[in-house]
């Protein structure tokens, strides 16, 4: 199994499958996007189900999230999922994306074994929107949203990032709308992944801002750390239930001490959390000429024993990683 020095388990595998994205997402990467990774050093639809094979049948990992930039634009992903549902044991599935194209594909990833989608959006309207991902797109999210529900991608998760003046102000109306709708919405605070540096702590919505502006609205009632587990996000009953809100508040109220989870690079790296600035190398394992299954399982127990205590968000002084969000997978 993957166990670090402090005595966490790694269950929970997240798999960037490309770093390309169709949005420009301000907290994400500049408008003009960023230089993509070469095709050569991608990993192959191959060495991905080879990694997740012995990530599940021999390292102890139960759930794989495919990310991205985003994962829909990876050509084989259908072929991907299919391949991984049928190993023994069989892994509980799930993909984050930003919806765009989920329209057209949720049917064919519920077929193929996908278990459940979490679905990126910010706003409620559409002008922010475009101002927020640079893309005039909305509706095509939103359809997405209604197609994964409509194929039983379930629970279809709502995962959103609020901005001081532009959306900070959506919270009571994202949540009554998720009800409605009968998605789970979760508020992720902004964290510093931005390939433009420009990411401040002082004037960062924070898990206490959005309470606060939920219960303007809402009554709220916490489920607690034994229903929580390794989860990142803290959950709220609304109204009493049955519907619930989640808060992940990575920079105010950090989670490292029950984390769970390994990170895969669509370039075959190991990064032992997302905020991470050393990775290890995989994909030079996976091509080598001797090439075995015992070595990448060692090589990656390795990398995970030397896992740090915390992400060091709690830090003032915390520096910026130098990989942005789109090639480290969410």
């Amino acid at each position: 199994m993957l166990i670090d020095t402090y005595g966490r388990v790694a269950t929970d595998l997240r798999v960037s499958l490309t770093d390309r994205c169709n949005l420009r997402c301000t907290y994400c990467m500049p408008e003009e996007g960023l230089q993509w990774l070469a095709k050569p050093d991608l990993l192959t639809d191959d060495e991905i189900v080879r990694l997740v094979r012995i990530a599940v049948t021999r390292l102890g990992v139960e759930e794989i999230r495919f990310t991205g930039g985003e994962p829909l634009l990876r050509p084989g992903l259908v072929g991907i999922v299919e391949r991984c549902a049928a190993l023994e044991p069989r892994p509980r599935m799930s993909l984050t994306t930003n919806g765009i194209g989920l329209k057209r594909t949720a049917g064919a990833l519920k077929a193929a074994g996908l278990d459940r989608v979490n679905v990126s959006l910010d706003t409620l309207r559409p002008d922010v929107f475009k101002t927020l991902t640079r893309r005039d797109r909305h509706h095509d999210v939103l359809e997405g949203l209604e197609a994964a529900r409509a194929a039983g991608l379930t629970p279809v998760k709502v995962n959103t990032v609020l901005m001081p003046g532009l959306n900070d102000d959506e919270a009571p109306d994202l949540l009554a709308w998720a009800v409605e709708h009968d998605y789970e919405l979760r508020f992720i605070e902004q964290m510093p992944l931005d390939a433009q540096h420009g990411w401040k702590r002082e004037g960062m919505i924070t898990a206490g801002d959005i309470l606060a502006s939920l219960r303007t609205r809402f009554d709220l009632t916490e489920e607690g750390s034994e229903q929580r587990g390794s989860a990142p996000a803290e959950r709220w009953l609304v109204d009493g239930g049955p519907h619930r809100v989640g808060v992940i508040a990575s920079v105010t109220r950090p989670f490292c001490a029950a984390c769970d989870r390994t990170r895969l690079t669509a370039d075959g790296q190991v990064r032992t959390c997302l905020f991470a600035t050393e990775e290890t190398d995989l994909r030079a394992a996976l091509r080598a000429a001797d090439s075995t299954d015992e070595e990448i399982a060692r090589i990656w127990k390795l990398a995970m024993w030397g896992k740090k205590a915390g992400s060091g968000l709690d830090d003032p002084a915390f520096l910026q990683p130098e990989r942005p969000m789109s090639a480290i997978g969410g």
